[in-house]
């Protein structure tokens, strides 16, 4: 959904998903990229399990969720921080376009990525 973030700057916001194995590496990038203003929120919930293909055989770990709320014109950024602080070799980074929000919440969201 793109949202007017003040003198016509529009853009389109986006959640963005990636995991990890533990609750503290979870918060580490959550923190990280919220400090560093590339999401205006990150929630973490977990355990989940996954289960992948990996280098030819199935697994199933035990891993952590990180929801990104940012904005489509942060979103390389914030894939930048994650693909540099992740430490998976092949780290889950999908980014999905909000369809609705109310206007207060993006006009917020706006606001916090918009000061890096």
């Amino acid at each position: 959904m793109k949202a007017q973030y003040g003198e016509g700057v529009t853009t389109l916001a986006l959640t963005v998903l990636t995991t990890t194995d533990s609750p503290e590496k979870a918060e580490t990038l959550a923190r990280g990229a919220v400090e560093a203003r590339l999401a205006a929120c990150a929630q973490v919930s977990g355990p989940v399990t996954s289960v992948y293909h990996w280098q030819r055989a199935i697994e199933t770990a035990e891993e952590w969720q990180v929801v990104f709320k940012t904005t489509e014109a942060r979103y390389e950024d914030l894939e930048a921080y994650l693909l540099a602080a992740h430490d998976y070799e092949t780290p889950e980074i999908m980014a999905t376009p909000v369809v609705r929000a109310s206007s207060a919440y993006l006009a917020w969201l706006g606001r916090e990525v918009a000061h890096p």
